[in-house]
């Protein structure tokens, strides 16, 4: 009797060790969050990136990344892929606002949370919006020129894709302050696919063309396209003549600044941008409530959102701005000779 009692004490000890091993186990468990870029193209995207994954793993969680080379088919693939792989919560960057509905019902059908970055996913139940402010960014690229030229002459829009939140709102935002001036005379406005540079340069090239080299002003939608403008100009020997605005401080943007190739950037916190995401990933992945500052209507609901500050950079606030923050340094701005002497 007493044998068997300790066999079924030493039984029951191994199931309690057992149910708590598991549990521990249990307890241990990381939350898993997806992460998709719709690009890895411009250089920005390699902060995005970088960041949000420090902030998840601070957090205690574990990041699976992807990006689509700006191709919704690719994006499809990989919206499977990371649900299969069992992500809690999804952080998207549609290559396109319009149709990236589906993938947010994919995921609500699988129980997933799906978090909006960047560019805004019409008509479907997204839980939570991740954004800069685009209409002050065209806002600000506007006033700059407006200031630089005086209030008068052509001036060329250079859009990103058509389709994307962020091209619609930067280019709403600039065509704002624009038509309060009847001198000004906006004689381009072109969407390009894929916010592609070489696109942006051959439609700088004809603009110059089309108008004898009688452009004043270029505001493109963000820094990639700048520069493929600024390519065109300099092949015309117009540099630092043509006003050139971008958005998203790239080291070429910040360089060209530096350079007097182009005159005005639009920084926006991309770090505050990727923290606040990965925030809001780890915390709906473990049902915790999280913060936000506004809302938006996306066409089926209102939308929590969290908005990122942005700030104009001239070459007067390079050393502000980008050197003491951080976001780039002084030697990839200035080069090793240069940086020494400053």
């Amino acid at each position: 009797m007493s044998n068997r009692r300790s066999a079924r004490g030493l039984f029951l000890g191994f199931v309690v060790t057992a149910l708590m091993l598991g549990s521990s186990a249990a307890q241990a468990k990381k939350p898993l969050v997806g992460f998709i870029l719709s690009t890895m193209q411009e250089e920005r995207y390699q902060r995005d990136k970088k960041v949000f994954e420090e902030t998840a793993a601070k957090l205690g969680a574990d990041v699976v990344f992807a990006s689509c080379n700006n191709n919704e088919q690719t994006q499809a693939a990989q919206v499977d892929n990371l649900l299969s792989r069992g992500v809690e919560a999804l952080v998207i960057q549609p290559v396109n606002g319009d149709t990236a509905s589906a993938f947010v019902k994919q995921a609500h059908d699988d129980g997933v949370p799906v978090i909006d970055y960047d560019r805004l996913i019409k008509n479907s139940p997204i839980s939570a919006y991740i954004t800069e402010d685009s209409l002050t960014v065209g806002r600000l690229q506007a006033e700059a020129a407006v200031k630089y030229t005086h209030g008068k002459g052509n001036y060329v829009l250079i859009m990103g894709q058509a389709g994307h939140s962020v091209a619609e709102a930067r280019t709403r935002g600039a065509m704002e302050v624009l038509a309060k001036y009847p001198a000004i005379k906006v004689v381009v406005k072109q969407y390009h696919q894929g916010w592609d540079p070489q696109l942006a340069m051959k439609t700088m090239e004809d603009a110059l063309t089309r108008y004898n080299n009688k452009i004043d002003a270029v505001i493109a939608n963000n820094s990639g396209m700048a520069h493929g403008a600024i390519q065109a100009i300099e092949e015309q020997k117009l540099s630092g003549k043509v006003f050139v605005a971008g958005a998203d401080a790239d080291l070429a943007a910040i360089r060209d600044i530096v350079g007097g190739k182009q005159q005005f950037e639009v920084l926006i916190s991309i770090s505050d941008m990727a923290r606040r995401a990965a925030e809001t990933a780890v915390a709906l992945a473990t049902k915790k409530e999280f913060t936000f500052d506004s809302q938006v209507n996306n066409g089926l609901l209102s939308v929590r959102t969290v908005n990122t500050p942005v700030f104009g950079i001239d070459r007067s606030s390079v050393e502000e701005r980008i050197i003491r923050t951080g976001f780039h340094t002084r030697e990839s701005v200035f080069g090793k000779v240069a940086s020494r002497a400053h």
